[in-house]
C-alpha cells in the first residue's frame, strides 16, 4: 500500500478519540470527500470509537447522518465492528444493524485442528443476497471458497462436521475476487 500511500491514492490516518470531539470527526470525513474526492471509507473500529466517547449521548445519531452523507455522495463505507467473544456466543455491543445497507459477518471455525474463517452476508438492503456460508481466506488476496453444507453450527461458533471427507479452501481451490 506504501506506493498509493506516498501517490495520494490512499489515506490513512491514525484518530485519538479523545482528542476529537464527533464534530470534528465528521468534518474530517467531509473534508476528505469534498476536498481529496474520497470515495471509500474506512472505520476500525465503531466499537472503539463509541466506547471512546461513552459521554457523548447522540453518537450513533450523528454516525447515522455521517453514513448519510456518505451515502449521498456515493462513498463505499465500511464500519468494523467487532464482536464480544471470538470463538463460541458472540454478541455486538452495538446495535448497528438499522444504520447499515448490508451487514457481513466474519466467524472463525476449527476444521481438521485448524483455525478457519467464515463469511456470510447478513443483510443487504439494496436486493437480494446469496445466503450461503463459504469460507475465507486472506493472504495475498481474498478467496471464498464453496459454500460449507457439510457443517452445522458454524455461526454459533461451535460448529459440527456431518459431512464426508472433502478438502476445504486450500485443497479445493476456491474462487478468487
Amino acid at each position: 500500500m506504501r506506493p498509493h500511500i506516498a501517490a495520494g491514492l490512499i489515506s490513512l490516518r491514525t484518530i485519538d478519540p479523545a482528542e476529537l470531539s464527533p464534530g470534528e470527526f465528521s468534518w474530517l470525513v467531509r473534508d476528505e470527500v469534498e476536498a481529496r474526492g474520497a470515495k471509500f471509507f474506512i472505520l476500525d473500529s465503531l466499537a472503539g470509537y463509541i466506547n471512546a466517547m461513552p459521554d457523548e449521548k447522540q453518537l450513533l445519531l450523528q454516525m447515522h447522518e455521517l453514513l448519510s452523507y456518505l451515502n449521498r455522495c456515493g462513498v463505499v463505507t465500511f464500519l468494523i465492528n467487532p464482536l464480544a467473544g471470538l470463538i463460541g456466543p458472540t454478541q455486538s455491543e452495538i446495535a448497528t444493524s438499522y444504520i447499515a445497507d448490508a451487514v457481513l459477518l466474519l466467524r472463525f471455525f476449527e476444521a481438521d485442528g485448524r483455525i478457519r474463517k467464515a463469511i456470510s452476508c447478513l443483510k443487504n438492503r439494496g436486493g437480494g443476497h446469496e445466503d450461503a456460508i463459504r469460507e475465507l481466506r486472506i493472504d495475498y488476496g481474498v478467496q471464498i471458497g464453496e459454500p460449507l453444507t457439510e457443517f452445522r453450527g458454524i455461526l454459533t461458533g461451535i460448529p459440527s462436521y456431518i459431512g464426508s471427507e472433502q478438502p476445504l479452501l486450500e485443497e479445493s481451490g476456491g474462487g478468487v475476487w
